[in-house]
């Protein structure tokens, strides 16, 4: 099993950045992809970016230009750095890991944006 722990949630007013990180209790080289998602009340879960295992990532158009995916492998954890975050980025957010045959979870942080 792959634990996954995500830090760096809060209040931030609008304009304001913030650093998600999860760290993962594998080496990130393991898993097909990593990814962060949100859910807003009322709303289904979306996935805003994705990193792959050569590198490659992928952002939902809602969040391109403002959000970014990264990694550090030595640390085995992943990043989204959110940048000029607005009210609608109001939501839980989670770390996803395709591990092949299972798909791992985070626990979820809060992002809550003032206006």
């Amino acid at each position: 099993q792959v634990q996954l722990v995500e830090s760096g949630g809060g209040l931030v007013q609008a304009g304001g950045s913030l650093r998600l990180s999860c760290a993962a209790s594998v080496n990130i080289y393991s898993l097909t992809t990593m990814g962060w998602y949100r859910q807003a009340p009322g709303k289904q879960r979306e996935l805003m970016a994705s990193i792959t295992k050569d590198g490659t990532t992928n952002y939902a158009d809602s969040v391109k230009g403002r959000f970014t995916i990264s990694r550090d492998s030595a640390k085995n954890t992943v990043y989204l750095q959110m940048n000029s975050l607005k009210p609608e980025d109001t939501a839980v957010y989670f770390c996803g890991a395709d591990g092949y045959s299972l798909y791992y979870w985070g626990q979820g942080t809060q992002i809550a944006v003032s206006s």
